[in-house]
């Protein structure tokens, strides 16, 4: 079974409000096809035909489809060109993420209204945790029919909501009752729910492990939980651990409201492969310097620096570096992104994508800088900060290295200086 099939199908679990939810506190609350949807509000005469949400040129990907584009088999991170041969008469709609964050801010703060314990995933989904709201609300999965009913009521689109005891398997429920559905596993059904599941289905499954433990003759997650840990640790290290727990169905993560950024970073996608290393580190400066704008304005100082390079035929390679003190300063980054940018070894091979990224992240005024014997202030962090107000007044771009500056597009040839594909992160590649 592929691992679209897994995360598609749906289960022979008890669903809707009349399931036994005692204990099961935990919602883990989707969107369906969340971008596709925000989109159909404002053209409904699309409604039941297959859109896809993304940039239609060659470099594009599908960010969102409508259900009835998946079923010919598109899916979001798809190139945009196989999503359009394997269904030709969809309607392609170029992204909006301003719509869509202005719905996505709207459906949080519905679920605060529910609960303070929010921990929002992305723009689109959610963890809650609704103990605290049981006297006030009623049972779990009355909860979750009407949080369900308000969104879209108020938001004009669907969510699936899955109910559970855990985080790990409240969020295989939203998965398996999609789209527009509503699933409880009760508390001493969990068992009985993931035994039957592709081994697949399990968090930290990728699709290596996934091989790796089909080789050894577990398909499903009963068959991973009949073997011993000692076996699966010997295998998989301390991950044989975690998935003989979950396996089990165990999970003692609880729902976090305010979950500090593990890293951020941005990544360009080229409009054409690039191999000429001083286009390379131009987009590397422009990038490092975004990055380090948004650790200022985040109050964070990074440790660590990463680059991300994809070749042309889509291969992917990442390198990091520890630096020997945080920092915020994109200087320091575009320096470091550079050196391994070098050591990568791909100075003359042609890139469809760099990316960078700041990692071990940590509060700005924890850390002090310790000047060595000899040496003297750069004096970038201040001209950086000075950048940032001037941003701040003028708008982004008013102020910017030099090298990053443009000739202005002459419309009458076609030159363009625009840029394509950039995607900005505040999570993990």
């Amino acid at each position: 079974m592929s691992r679209k099939q897994v995360l598609t199908q749906r289960a022979a679990a008890p669903s809707g409000t009349a399931a036994d939810d005692t204990g099961c506190t935990i919602l883990h609350v989707d969107m369906d096809a969340f971008f596709a949807s925000v989109e159909l509000l404002e053209r409904p005469e699309l409604r039941g035909k297959p859109v896809i949400v993304g940039a239609a040129g060659a470099r594009g990907v599908v960010l969102s489809a409508t259900y009835e584009a998946r079923r010919f088999g598109v899916h979001s991170a798809m190139p945009m060109t196989r999503a359009r041969r394997l269904c030709p008469q969809a309607v392609i709609i170029p992204p909006d993420h301003a719509k869509y964050a202005e719905v996505s801010k709207g459906v949080m703060e519905l679920f605060r209204s529910i609960t303070p314990e929010v921990e929002p995933l992305s723009s689109d989904e959610a963890f809650l945790d609704v103990s605290g709201a049981l006297r006030r609300l009623g049972r779990p999965a009355a909860i979750a029919a009407a949080l369900r009913a308000q969104v879209a009521e108020r938001h004009g689109i669907t969510c699936s909501v899955g109910v559970a005891s855990t985080k790990f398997v409240a969020k295989l429920a939203s998965r398996q009752c999609k789209p527009d559905g509503l699933l409880v596993v009760p508390a001493d059904k969990v068992v009985e729910f993931l035994h039957p599941l592709p081994v697949a289905a399990l968090w930290g499954v990728g699709e290596r492990t996934e091989q790796a433990l089909v080789r050894l003759g577990i398909k499903t997650v009963g068959d991973l939980a009949q073997v011993p840990v000692a076996t699966l640790r010997r295998e998989f290290g301390a991950a044989g651990e975690h998935l003989a727990a979950l396996a089990w169905g165990r999970d003692e993560r609880r729902v976090t409201p305010h979950v500090p950024d593990k890293s951020i970073g941005a990544e360009e996608t080229f409009a054409h492969d690039v191999a000429d290393p001083a286009e390379i580190r131009r987009e590397l400066l422009r990038l490092s310097e975004k990055v380090a704008a948004r650790l200022r304005a985040a109050g964070h100082l990074a440790r660590t620096v990463s680059v991300k390079l994809r070749r042309s035929d889509f291969t992917t390679i990442t390198r990091s570096r520890t630096l020997r003190e945080p920092t915020d300063v994109g200087r320091e980054i575009y320096a470091t992104a550079c050196e391994l940018y070098a050591a990568a070894g791909l100075e003359r091979v042609r890139l469809r994508l760099v990316g960078v990224r700041a990692e071990n992240l940590r509060p700005a005024e924890t850390a002090a800088h310790q000047l060595g014997l000899g040496e003297r202030e750069t004096g970038w962090r201040e001209a950086e900060r000075a950048m940032d107000r001037a941003a701040r007044r003028f708008g982004s771009g008013a102020v910017r290295p030099a090298s990053l500056v443009r000739p202005a597009v002459d419309e009458t040839s076609g030159a363009s200086g625009g840029e394509s594909g950039e995607r900005d992160h505040r999570d993990v590649w």
